[in-house]
């Protein structure tokens, strides 16, 4: 059984989901993969303790603090992206990486493409912080929840002009 609640970011409304004890998947509606990881029934609750957690969490992010998760997150994947989900989460908050150089640290045969195809599967936005990869040349790509949003969020941690 998993369990939902909504939270109006700035710039779209999310949708949070958990076991109950830890956060399962955080995304924007709309998004690519939206849900893809969570099977079986979702029941809204928007009394969950680790609801309250996650969305104070996510109002200090929002307004250019950089919090400290103190709740469980439980990603659903395989060896590999658990693998790319961890290092993405050791990008500090106001810097980014490359897809190559998250490629490194995990294998020097591993490919930009591979860690491209784990990063877009983060069922756990933000938090995981995905949009702190960039290209190998500096430019904004690949977000499933928009360009836009990837924009915002390194804007809001001062990572572009």
């Amino acid at each position: 059984m998993h369990y939902s609640t909504d939270y109006k970011s700035p710039i779209g409304d999310m949708l949070i989901v958990s076991d109950g004890e830890a956060i399962c998947g955080v995304w924007f509606y709309g998004q690519k993969h939206f849900l893809s990881s969570i099977s079986g029934d979702i029941v809204e609750n928007d009394d969950l303790a680790i609801f309250r957690k996650v969305k104070d969490w996510l109002d200090d992010y929002f307004n250019g603090l950089n919090p400290d998760i103190d709740f469980k997150l439980k990603p659903k994947g395989s060896e590999f992206r658990v693998k790319v989900w961890k290092v993405l989460s050791e990008i500090p908050y106001g810097e980014t990486s490359t897809y190559g150089e998250i490629a490194s640290k995990i294998s020097p045969e591993m490919s930009a493409q591979a860690v491209g195809g784990a990063v877009g599967h983060n069922q756990i936005s933000i938090l995981i912080p995905c949009h702190r990869v960039i290209g190998s040349n500096g430019k904004l790509t690949g977000y499933a929840a928009g360009i836009d949003k990837k924009a915002a969020l390194l804007k809001l941690e001062k990572s572009i002009i």
